[in-house]
């Protein structure tokens, strides 16, 4: 993928999708914008990223693409009955700032029925609030990252 993604560009396709029933390349894609940014970018090595809650059944992996590329991708993590969680939020270097992780984000908000929790990086606070997640807690350390808790109802 170019650094720069051209702003005459074709929106993304927004796809979504339990870990079995993405084709192969895609998934690897998925995983490496996510190996890019948390584990490249963001220095995290202390944690697994990839964690095994992607292979449960009630996972679901989101994701932008464009050209085969995927611009971003994000988990959510639901069972029935309980709050659902949203994670692993990354967002390629050329699409940031051009919404196509809000459009992702609202996507997966549009599937989920009651209240969604996230631990979001806490630079990253006013932009979920713009999504109806208010603070729920005092900030912590995660993975040495400044995080808040954030729910919404």
């Amino acid at each position: 993928m170019s650094d720069v993604l051209p702003p005459d560009a074709d929106p993304p396709v927004l796809r979504r999708a339990p870990l079995d029933r993405i084709a192969p390349a895609t998934l690897y894609r998925i995983l490496a914008l996510r190996n890019d940014v948390f584990v490249h970018e963001q220095r995290i090595v202390d944690e697994r990223e990839l964690d095994d809650l992607d292979l449960e059944p009630t996972t679901t992996l989101y994701w932008a693409e464009r050209d085969g590329a995927v611009l971003a991708t994000l988990r959510v993590l639901a069972s029935p009955g309980d709050v659902v969680h949203i994670g692993r939020v990354a967002t390629a270097r050329a699409a940031r700032g051009r919404g196509v992780a809000g459009a992702l984000l609202t996507a997966a908000l549009e599937d989920v029925d009651g209240p969604v929790e996230i631990s979001a990086q806490a630079y990253l606070e006013r932009w979920y609030g713009r999504f109806g997640f208010r603070t729920t807690g005092p900030g912590y350390l995660e993975a040495g990252i400044d995080h808040v808790p954030m729910r919404r109802d």
